[in-house]
């Protein structure tokens, strides 16, 4: 699956510190292949962010994703920090 960012994702990516942007880019790694989404517990949100997805980095983090409407599938990440990006 093809993966594109969005800038306040990238801004937020470098806001984190060095160990979680390890982590995270390794998720992004295995959210990249779908067989990994159970794993990932890749999900759908509601409220105000209805019709976006989020996946675990690790218990505390987050990312918030869109999967766009190509084929093949391409998803455009959007978010990543703790629960406040569900805000």
């Amino acid at each position: 699956m093809d993966v594109s960012y969005t800038p306040s994702f990238i801004r937020m990516l470098k806001s984190l510190p060095d160990v979680l942007i390890d982590e995270a880019l390794e998720k992004i790694a295995l959210f990249r292949d779908p067989t990994n989404h159970k794993q990932l517990k890749v999900h759908k949100l509601g409220g105000r962010l209805k019709g976006r997805y989020s996946f675990s980095v690790n218990y505390k983090i987050r990312i918030v994703f869109n999967y766009l409407p190509t084929t093949p599938k391409q998803a455009r990440l959007d978010a990543i920090g703790d629960h406040t990006v569900y805000e």
